[in-house]
């Protein structure tokens, strides 16, 4: 096993880390963390008590983050309408031939947005696609007839989330270089979005912990008060 580095240790030395902390002081331990030479992606991170083998458990959404979220986003664009995408923002746009691409094992873009009608065809590299959470659906936006729209909210800090197997859910929220103030908001808007997709059929608590870290930290437990309304 790979020894924690000298400043991994410095973090965990320096906090508490079994303690619970409201939302503002989480992100304050988190920024007063050593830094690394790269500006880290802070992730926020559920743990549910939703069962996800059940359909009626399923919890998946998309929400804008107030700030965006730091990361400069490529978008592809499946559609035959290729010069109207690209014209659009689109980085990557066209249909059979990036479906190629992708077959080949090219899949250099960070959210595929799909037209109806270019649907049909892009099913069928849907076990490509699927496993890397790049696979277009009209539950997250990203199929639709208004590409323009739709790649406008990508690149402005629209973010997807999705429980996984294990009950999980983990969203990056901004960088390190964001201010706290930021930090905070873009986690709220997070919290709140999933506090809105809880399932009916999930009774008592839904949302069973919270922690917020960034790329190289250790994680900071965020208190039950911060979403115990879900």
């Amino acid at each position: 096993m790979k020894k924690p580095s000298k400043r991994y240790r410095s973090a965990i030395e320096g906090s508490n880390l079994k303690e619970e902390h409201s939302l503002v002081d989480a992100v304050k331990v988190l920024t007063n963390f050593p830094k690394p030479k790269f500006d880290e992606t802070v992730e926020i991170s559920f743990r549910l008590t939703v069962d996800p083998a059940q359909g009626d458990q399923m919890v998946r959404g998309t929400t804008p983050l107030p700030h965006g979220s730091g990361k400069k986003v490529t978008v592809l664009v499946f559609t035959n309408n290729e010069d109207a995408a690209l014209a659009a923002g689109a980085d990557h746009a066209g249909l059979e031939d990036m479906m190629k691409k992708i077959q080949d094992g090219w899949l250099d873009f960070d959210v595929a947005i799909a037209t109806p009608d270019a649907m049909k065809s892009v099913r069928t590299i849907a076990r490509v696609l699927g496993p890397k959470g790049l696979m277009p659906n009209p539950k997250s936006g990203t199929v639709t007839d208004d590409i323009e729209s739709a790649i406008k909210a990508v690149k402005a800090g629209r973010v997807e989330f999705k429980v996984d197997k294990t009950a999980n859910i983990g969203v990056g929220i901004g960088k390190r270089s964001f201010t706290e103030e930021q930090i905070v908001e873009n986690a709220k808007a997070v919290i709140e979005a999933i506090g809105k997709a809880r399932p009916s059929a999930v009774k008592g608590t839904y949302i069973k912990n919270v922690t917020l870290s960034a790329s190289m930290s250790p994680g900071v437990r965020v208190a039950a008060s911060e979403f115990n309304q879900y």
